[in-house]
């Protein structure tokens, strides 16, 4: 139900495309799928989730089976975490952990992968918590599979309520060894493929101050963050949110039930880690050089640069304080049901900007026919060569998608590798590309010479130009020799006759294949019907008052 008042309009036939949520037709399983072309493996394995799900489902479908999914795992998992046998209190944790600013941003964001980890996040507490017990281990891993998919942003936020929850459950040690092996285990597509990128793991510190968590309410950045909110575009901030009279009344719900959580359900692992992470969330706003000091260490810690996500674990506590908190106030008799009512509608109501599809910002549209010709065009060629993607940048605003932004689609939706500027620009600062093709090509493309020869002899077979295709464009000029398969005001396609062979460097293939056959592996055990007897998702339900 959440998820259908959520997307709204967002249901009807068509793809949405926000910010970096891209959905195609048809994906396929291709070597970047697997994160095997030397790019830093960012959609491993959400996009191999994505393209096999779209084996049987059609694309527009898979993304609102996607998204409805997290809704609906969201409201599952937070109504499990409460400590009470009573269905109000808990669906409204449920409702509360589904319905509030993080999750309205990053929907419209785009990191639909990242809020899969997320929605399961309440589902890790309560593995975690007995992971020592027999089986424990296994039941942690089915948690983590929704992280999983989501790949690193999401392990990581995993991994940070995941191991203070082991270090306080029973059997320490145990609870902690097999934590790791979960995480580490999971982790393994993505981990593998990026340490053996051949140009290494990124560390650009230029992110910092462009990613960095920004006031979105009246109480500044550290009030953002506390309030669930705080993200670093400002595109993305719902509609209506931080109207002083709703943001004043979040907070207070927000806080009240933090102030609940401590009081009626204390869990000082879940605890330390939404304290740990709202240091990290605030980290990039208030400590910026120490931040960039981090990454020159180590690039690893790049990761910290998109701080707001990690307030996801302080959404858990407040879920399960608001829960506690309806299950202490709220009676069973006709009036208490009426007050039971008005808090689970309370979070609906003070945030109605995420509603019939984010106040109208997630419209579904249909790809132009232009695009599927120069698809088909492209998968019949048996000639090898790469896609250059113009103009040159990583997002667009299409005119048929109403002028939204949102990442490039066009090296998804076409079957052959793509190549991209994935250099991105936030408010006058630009963090470098990460693809070695793409800084190979970036000189070729930013001068003022002829583009034929060149890109043909860098092994480009085709060049893609969407939405530009004026004759006043200079581009087509710089492409005189080639020819033009594709001419339309949504895309214009150039071939490129006999373009060089080459051979993209990428992570070795036999190693990147074991990861994903232990990972696979250890999944389908997980899940195995008798692997692990009794094992289950959710936290027990305890008798009123006492911890998760």
């Amino acid at each position: 139900m959440l998820g259908g008042l959520a997307l709204g309009p967002g249901l009807a036939p068509g793809f949405l495309l926000s910010f970096d949520m891209v959905f195609v037709p048809s994906l396929d399983l291709s070597r970047m799928t697997f994160g095997l072309t030397g790019t830093v493996p960012r959609h491993v394995p959400s996009d191999a989730f994505a393209a096999v799900l779209s084996l049987v489902l059609p694309g527009d479908v898979v993304q609102k089976v996607v998204l409805l999914g997290i809704f609906v795992i969201a409201t599952v998992a937070g109504a499990s975490i409460v400590p009470s046998e009573r269905l109000l209190p808990r669906l409204v944790a449920g409702v509360v952990y589904a319905w509030n600013p993080f999750v309205a941003e990053r929907l419209l964001l785009g990191h639909w992968a990242f809020l899969l980890g997320y929605a399961a996040l309440p589902w890790v507490v309560g593995a975690a918590l007995r992971a020592g017990e027999p089986g424990g281990g296994w039941r942690l891993v089915r948690a983590l599979v929704p992280a999983a998919i989501g790949g690193f942003a999401a392990i990581a936020i995993s991994a940070l309520v995941a191991l203070p929850i082991a270090l306080c459950a029973a059997r320490r040690r145990q609870a902690v060894g097999k934590a790791v092996a979960a995480l580490t285990v999971l982790s393994l597509p993505w981990l593998v493929t990026g340490w053996l990128r051949p140009s290494g793991m990124p560390g650009h510190t230029e992110g910092v101050a462009a990613f960095a968590a920004r006031a979105d309410t009246p109480f500044g950045t550290l009030g953002s963050l506390l309030s669930l909110g705080g993200v670093w575009n400002a595109g993305t901030v719902p509609a209506g949110y931080g109207v002083p009279l709703f943001a004043v009344l979040w907070l207070l719900v927000v806080v009240a039930s933090i102030v609940a959580a401590v009081r009626f359900a204390p869990n000082r692992g879940l605890f330390v880690a939404a304290g740990v992470g709202f240091v990290l969330a605030a980290l990039g706003a208030v400590a910026a050089p120490l931040l960039r000091g981090l990454i020159e260490l180590w690039a690893g810690f790049a990761v910290l640069r998109d701080g707001q996500q990690y307030v996801a674990p302080l959404a858990v506590v407040v879920a399960l304080g608001f829960g506690a908190l309806v299950d202490r106030v709220v009676r069973t008799d006709r009036a208490g049901v009426a007050l039971g009512v008005c808090a689970l509608a309370l979070p609906v109501v003070l945030l109605p900007g995420l509603a019939w599809g984010a106040a109208g910002k997630l419209r579904p549209v249909q790809y132009p026919d232009a695009w599927e010709r120069a698809r088909a065009i492209v998968a019949a060629d048996p000639v090898p060569g790469d896609v250059l993607v113009l103009p040159w940048a990583t997002y667009r605003s299409y005119p048929w998608n109403g002028g939204r932004t949102s990442l490039d689609a066009l090296p998804r939706y076409l079957d052959r590798r793509g190549i991209v500027a994935d250099a991105v620009i936030v408010d006058g600062a630009s963090i470098p590309a990460e693809d070695p093709r793409s800084r190979g090509l970036d000189p070729i493309v930013r001068a003022d010479g002829p583009l034929t020869g060149p890109l043909r002899a860098a092994g480009v077979r085709y060049v893609a130009i969407d939405a530009e295709t004026g004759p006043e464009n200079p581009v087509h000029a710089r492409l005189a020799g080639a020819e033009r398969v594709v001419a339309s005001p949504d895309l214009v396609l150039y071939r490129l006759d006999d373009p060089a062979e080459r051979t993209e460097p990428g992570p070795p293939l036999l190693p990147a294949a074991l990861a994903w056959f232990v990972t696979v592996v250890a999944v389908i055990w997980a899940f195995w019907p008798f692997a692990a007897p009794g094992i289950t998702l959710t936290t027990r339900p305890s008798r009123r008052g006492k911890a998760p």
